[in-house]
């Protein structure tokens, strides 16, 4: 896929980039209540560009482990400013973290150019607005809801059914009307998965080519770190980049990151050595 061909525009996805991660909540688990106000994420935002990141990625409703649920119209006033400023300001291309069909509107209206969903547009009406704006999605796994999704999660074979409900989330897609050529998949590293699980994942992320499909990774500074080397959120860098680096090359194209700078360091590396 050329970079004129990619769903998303303004971001090639022939190759592994980094989308930066720009929380507008006050409870998100790594960096809830930074960016709070429209200059403050901006300036966030133009650190992220300036070191490499090809996308930013808005969200205004923390989908943390135990994660109250948002009310449309406070989502609505956290993000859609920032979007705007985002787009005008800095002419970036911009991922909105939403389930809502209203935001997802007023996103798009803003000048948001991807759907970044963790529900996989499963809320009532979100199919048929993200077929309806005709933007890019990208469909993420996870069973229940933030609120319960680590209390017990089971699977047959994690892989296997990670990529089988991926697989029926994309014919959803294209039965609503989104084309497969605007579509994106991401396994949902840490949404209803324990260390096994996340780590059976990661090993065998090499099979998700099989969906022919470009695909988000997100494994930034994820409690799976903090569980394997005892390490807090601010501490687990090494292990976002370590994991970063195997998802890449086993062909992540976006790398969902909150250190970009060192990320797009990581993933230019790893690039290099599979072109080598």
């Amino acid at each position: 896929m050329s970079e004129h061909e990619s769903p998303v525009p303004g971001v090639p996805l022939d190759r592994p980039g980094v989308m930066g991660i720009l929380n507008v909540t006050p409870d998100s688990f790594s960096d809830g209540g930074r960016h709070t106000d429209v200059e403050a994420a901006l300036a966030s935002a133009e650190t992220m560009l300036e070191a490499g990141a090809t996308i930013i990625d808005v969200g205004g409703e923390s989908t943390r482990p135990g994660a109250d649920p948002v009310a449309e119209e406070e989502e609505l006033q956290r993000v859609v400013p920032v979007v705007e400023a985002l787009v005008q300001r800095l002419g970036c291309p911009v991922s909105v973290d939403t389930s809502k069909p209203a935001v997802m509107r007023e996103v798009v209206r803003a000048g948001a150019a991807l759907i970044n969903d963790v529900r996989s547009l499963r809320q009532e009406d979100a199919l048929a607005t993200a077929a309806e704006l005709e933007v890019a999605v990208c469909v993420m796994h996870m069973q229940g809801e933030p609120t319960n999704m680590q209390d017990e999660p089971f699977y047959q074979d994690v892989v296997t059914d990670v990529m089988e409900f991926l697989e029926e989330r994309v014919y959803a897609c294209e039965r609503a009307g989104i084309p497969r050529e605007r579509i994106l998949i991401d396994p949902g590293f840490g949404f209803a998965k324990d260390l096994g699980h996340n780590l059976t994942l990661l090993k065998h992320l090499d099979r998700f080519q099989s969906l022919g499909l470009p695909m988000l990774v997100g494994v930034s500074r994820k409690s799976m770190i903090g569980q394997i080397l005892g390490r807090k959120v601010e501490e687990r860098l090494p292990g976002s980049l370590a994991l970063a680096a195997l998802a890449v090359w086993q062909n992540a194209t976006l790398i969902r990151a909150h250190d970009v700078a060192a990320t797009v360091d990581a993933v230019r590396m790893i690039e290099a050595v599979r072109n080598a």
